[in-house]
């Protein structure tokens, strides 16, 4: 169990590094799904062109969408973004940040996705069978047919074993055409991801420097706040079960006049650091208004001079307070005053 333990506070205290690791599963994964799919194209005129299409970006609409649904700053995002504002001003700029920062992690597994299907080709050559142009690549001495009956022709190039056009066009020369134009694409799409990769990876924060670092130091606050108040919460709740629980096995064993009525008196000490847990609240109703104030009106983000001046002194007068060297119950001290 503490190896589980050990595990799950190492993600958490790596959070990007296993977004990332999880973004390469998702990529890796997409590639894997589509060489384990059973393609079948359903060479008619009216559906080759939706199957195709829908083959090439129903999944990667899936699984972009799955990747959001991974990422655990989503609910921070829509919470952050929901939020009244209270003491507290929203930055669009830090909101568009953490969109931007999650759409990127999860564009990787689609653009593999639709990379490895323009590759292979198959969607292009279902999709666009009926669009190869006859009279460039077929025998224009096979005449007498309709435009009905040539797309029904057409749509069966996919399926060499119902293929019978041979006569209008070689199959094996509509599947290379197609199959070129599907790489070319393919090709062209990589190159296009890497260099929007490459200039927003590496040129944004040339131009945007003060903006990217003001953007990215109050994402990282927003998410170091929010952890920090759920484990102040989760603190104070086994505080406040334990001495429940306690009174209440006092009181049963007054009433019931058991053998032993007298428990072990705990020290001061442990009787002091209880109550500093549960930090005034000690009842249902104030710490439900304690937790619809912090929805309601976050603190401002200005700390007191006297608390600023007491921390120097403890850290040392050039060590400069940073969020996350603030204790975390003073998250919920600052609303036991309200």
């Amino acid at each position: 169990m503490d190896k589980f333990r050990m595990i799950f506070q190492f993600l958490q205290s790596n959070q990007e590094s296993f977004m990332n690791g999880i973004c390469g599963i998702m990529a890796l994964a997409s590639a894997q799904m589509y060489a384990a799919f059973d393609f079948n194209c359903p060479c008619l005129p009216r559906y080759n062109l939706a199957y195709g299409l829908g083959i090439l970006f129903v999944p990667p609409l899936v699984l972009f969408l799955l990747g959001f649904v991974m990422n655990n700053n989503v609910s921070m995002l829509a919470e952050e973004w929901k939020r009244p504002t209270g003491m507290r001003q929203k930055d669009p700029a830090v909101l568009r940040y953490m969109f931007c920062s999650m759409a990127q992690r999860a564009m990787i597994a689609p653009a593999v996705w639709i990379s490895v299907t323009l590759l292979d080709g198959k969607c292009i050559l279902c999709a666009f069978s009926t669009s190869v142009p006859v009279e460039k690549l077929g025998n224009l001495s096979y005449t007498g047919l309709s435009e009905k009956e040539m797309k029904r022709i057409l749509a069966r190039i996919p399926c060499k074993e119902i293929y019978d056009g041979q006569q209008l066009i070689p199959n094996e020369v509509a599947i290379r055409y197609l199959r070129c134009i599907s790489q070319a694409l393919g090709w062209s799409f990589v190159l296009l991801m890497t260099m929007l990769a490459f200039l927003v990876r590496s040129l944004r924060p040339c131009f945007t420097q003060a903006a990217f670092l003001k953007s990215k130091y109050w994402s990282h606050y927003i998410d170091i706040e929010r952890k920090l108040f759920d484990e102040t919460c989760t603190e104070h709740a086994k505080s406040f079960a334990k001495v429940c629980i306690q009174q209440f096995f006092e009181a049963m064993n007054k009433d019931m006049g058991m053998g032993h009525p007298h428990l072990p008196e705990k020290t001061p000490s442990e009787a002091g650091e209880e109550k500093e847990k549960l930090l005034g609240i000690t009842d249902q109703g104030t710490m439900n208004k304690l937790l619809k104030s912090w929805h309601k009106c976050k603190p401002p983000l200005c700390l007191q001079q006297e608390l600023f001046q007491n921390r120097n002194g403890w850290a040392g007068e050039s060590q400069p307070l940073s969020p996350g060297s603030l204790p975390k119950r003073e998250i919920i001290a600052y609303y036991s005053r309200v």
